[in-house]
């Protein structure tokens, strides 16, 4: 959050708003923060306990989508409605009968994308040499070496590769959430406001 004197009147209002909200928002931080941490010290649990989650909304949106195919039977799409619906059920309770596999197909999944998408990055920035563009070859970089270390351990990473990427994710956005509140809490009214 930037000084209120460079920013517009109606955004600073905003801020101003904002500013006495500020311990809410250190809430919020600080429970994430804490959430996170637990996460990763417990990746396992929070790895198969997310993936069973994944499997159970599989389930309901297989439901869902099975059943909605009957309200239009006259429907073209018919049968390819009903296909996805019990393709979505079967996955799903593959998934929710043994969670700690459904983690590993998860995870090869997870590897391989990182791994696509950060030299798909690099690539691209390196052709297009746009401004900045070091930054982009830094992220795909390492988008594609998390990728390697985690194919490497695979299908060991499995087990706990969800529930520490949950829990990291948590710890930064807890940080966001806790530097935002300092930095209202600290702002300060412009003159003549």
């Amino acid at each position: 959050v930037e000084n209120q004197s460079q920013v517009p009147a109606p955004l600073a209002d905003e801020l101003n708003a904002l500013k006495n909200e500020w311990i809410w928002f250190l809430t919020l931080g600080i429970g994430l923060i804490v959430i996170g941490m637990i996460a990763v010290s417990m990746a396992f649990l929070v790895t198969v306990g997310v993936v069973a989650i994944f499997g159970v909304l599989l389930i309901i949106g297989g439901i869902a989508q099975t059943v909605s195919a009957f309200w239009s039977p006259r429907w073209r799409g018919l049968l390819v409605h009903i296909l996805t619906g019990i393709l979505y059920l079967v996955v799903g309770y593959i998934i929710v009968d043994n969670p700690e596999e459904g983690a590993i197909a998860l995870t090869l999944l997870i590897a391989c994308f990182f791994v696509v998408a950060g030299i798909f990055r690099i690539v691209v920035a390196l052709l297009e040499r746009f401004h900045n563009w070091g930054w982009c070859v830094l992220s795909g970089c390492i988008s594609t070496l998390l990728g390697v270390l985690i194919l490497e351990q695979w299908p060991t990473s499995g087990e706990w590769v969800i529930g520490l990427f949950l829990g990291i994710e948590m710890i930064f956005n807890g940080l966001a959430w806790v530097m935002m509140a300092d930095a209202l809490r600290r702002m300060v009214k412009p003159a003549g406001r």
